[in-house]
C-alpha cells in the first residue's frame, strides 16, 4: 500500500535527522518516527441507516 511505503520512507528520513541532531530534537524525532512506524488503527466507515421510503413519500416537502 502507498501509505505504508510513504510511512516507512518518512521514518527512515526522521531517523536520519535524528542522527544529526541535537540530544533534545532527537528525541523529539525519534518519537515522531516511532509514529510512523506504528500500525494504521483505523475502523471501517459506519453509515447511519437511511430510510429512503419515508424520504421519497415526502416528496418535495422537506
Amino acid at each position: 500500500m502507498l501509505d505504508d511505503e510513504f510511512n516507512r520512507q518518512r521514518a527512515r528520513l526522521v531517523r536520519d535527522l535524528a542522527d544529526r541532531a541535537d540530544p533534545f530534537i532527537k528525541r523529539r524525532l525519534l518519537d515522531l518516527a516511532s509514529r510512523y512506524e506504528q500500525p494504521r488503527k483505523t475502523k471501517p466507515l459506519v453509515l447511519p441507516p437511511i430510510n429512503v421510503k419515508e424520504h421519497l413519500d415526502r416528496g418535495s416537502d422537506g
